[in-house]
């Protein structure tokens, strides 16, 4: 870990580093990023940072647009993917003070910023000092993918060549093993192709700081497997969630295979999830924990879930930022679509794992995330849901949440209505954000300028994908 230019300058010298490159985040949550020559970098860079034009990134108007990137010594990295040896590190934000003082106020609505002020409004709270965060990273690896959408042709092709459908293949050498429909959790070789591929991500991610509790094989049979990281802060994670992106995409890219994290790419296959697992400590001490309570959780930890379920809805305009989000929130494929909590349920929006019984590892997970979110507005979404939680008390027993210990995908139509549903669309969501943001905007953790951004950015895909005819349109209404 660096802690001062000169420490930079000297390991750059030493290893013989000839770029330093800086990763910003846009809106959306992906990473842009500019590089200077090392003879560049010095006590300057720090003091004045890097102008960039905001309006590209999505936030600010064309008019209001000039801010500065101020580089965060301790992030930075060996870049595994830079031919020319470089050394990359992400930053904060600032806006152009225009009274000219000392120091350039922070951009409030930069994720990473976000991020930093929801941790220290739960500070403020007295609640906690610490939210640590585990996501699970489902995604595809594909062989080939090709899309159009022109005027007067629009396909997807996609090709996994470890998927069944590969197993009539008689123009190529065909081994013979495929992995099956729906049968590919814990998959072995030779069916699990991938497995060397994931394990040098791995490596990677451990050499970058990311530390890996396990990688395996999903349900998805066409190349669908996880990559799950150890517990850490908030914000951290939200920048471990970039990395673990940037390092997934390029390392297949560099196998000659393609990497997405779309929830739902392929039609009747299993989605690709980022269930968010969670617990909060003050002092130290895990205050998720009671050995008396429902499944060893605190009143504390049931607030928190009742303050995540209570917003639930206006929570995926966040969490579930895409159309194709949609598309996995069906029944059917271990996603949920029901608003309630239960231990050991994975067919429950909040589920909490059984095997986590020790106080520091008592915690929950929610499960709709998915991975086109913006990962520093989704786990500062989710900490101010959960905060909100418990300022107010929500009880999620008493407002009729669970636990609910059945499957709730079996459920009779009767006794679905008399539960709650996660939106079942992204239009949905973004009218639930619109009636209900209150709880993100206390102490100006999330701007109101931000949050009105959004919906008009997210209601304009909707309106511009609303559009597009789809091939499964032409199936049902062409010859009518």
């Amino acid at each position: 870990m660096f802690n001062s230019v000169k420490e930079i300058l000297d390991f750059c010298k030493e290893k013989g580093i000839k770029m330093i490159d800086f990763k910003m985040i846009d809106i959306d949550g992906r990473w842009h990023h500019l590089s200077i020559p090392v003879t560049r970098f010095n006590e300057d860079t720090m003091k004045y940072g890097i102008g960039f034009d905001g309006s590209n990134y999505g936030f600010a108007p064309v008019e209001k647009s000039d801010m500065v990137f101020i580089p965060i010594l301790e992030s930075a990295v060996v870049d595994p993917f830079a031919e020319i040896p470089t050394l990359t590190m992400s930053g904060d934000v600032r806006i152009i003070d225009e009274n000219n003082s000392r120091e350039n106020p922070r951009f409030d609505q930069y994720p990473r910023n976000v991020a930093i002020a929801a941790e220290e409004y739960m500070r403020k709270t007295g609640i906690a000092d610490r939210m640590i965060i585990g996501p699970e990273f489902e995604f595809y690896l594909f062989d080939h993918v090709s899309f159009c959408n022109d005027r007067n042709k629009a396909m997807v092709h996609i090709d996994a060549w470890e998927a069944d459908w590969n197993t009539g293949d008689d123009e190529s050498q065909n081994s013979g093993y495929h992995t099956s429909h729906e049968g590919g959790y814990h998959a072995c070789k030779p069916q699990d192709v991938t497995y060397d591929m994931r394990s040098r991500m791995c490596m990677m991610l451990e050499d970058w700081g990311v530390k890996v509790k396990y990688h395996h094989h999903e349900v998805g049979g066409p190349g669908q497997v996880e990559i799950e990281v150890e517990l850490d802060d908030m914000t951290k994670m939200a920048d471990n969630t970039m990395i673990v992106k940037y390092v997934v995409k390029n390392q297949a890219i560099a196998e000659g295979m393609t990497a997405t994290f779309m929830p739902k790419p392929i039609l009747n296959e299993a989605g690709s999830g980022m269930h968010v697992h969670m617990l909060l400590l003050k002092d130290g001490k895990p205050i998720f924990y009671d050995a008396e309570g429902y499944s060893h959780l605190s009143e504390t930890a049931h607030y928190f879930m009742g303050g995540l379920l209570k917003h639930a809805a206006s929570l995926c305009a966040f969490t579930n930022p895409s159309t194709n989000s949609y598309k996995r929130l069906v029944p059917g494929f271990e996603a949920p679509v029901t608003i309630g909590y239960a231990t050991a349920n994975r067919s429950s929006v909040i589920r909490i794992p059984a095997y986590a019984k020790s106080p520091d590892k008592k915690r929950f997970e929610l499960r709709n995330p998915d991975a086109t979110c913006n990962p520093y507005y989704a786990y500062a979404a989710i900490l101010m849901a959960g905060l909100d939680g418990i300022k107010n008390k929500i009880d999620p027993h008493k407002n009729g949440w669970g636990p609910f210990d059945q499957n709730l995908f079996e459920l009779s139509d009767k006794d679905k209505k008399k539960i709650q549903q996660l939106p079942v669309s992204l239009g949905d969501a973004l009218t639930a954000l619109e009636k209900d943001h209150a709880y993100l905007t206390c102490d100006g953790v999330f701007p109101e300028r931000l949050i009105k951004i959004w919906i008009e950015k997210k209601r304009k895909e909707l309106e511009e994908l609303g559009k597009i005819p789809t091939p499964a349109e032409f199936k049902l209404y062409f010859d009518l």
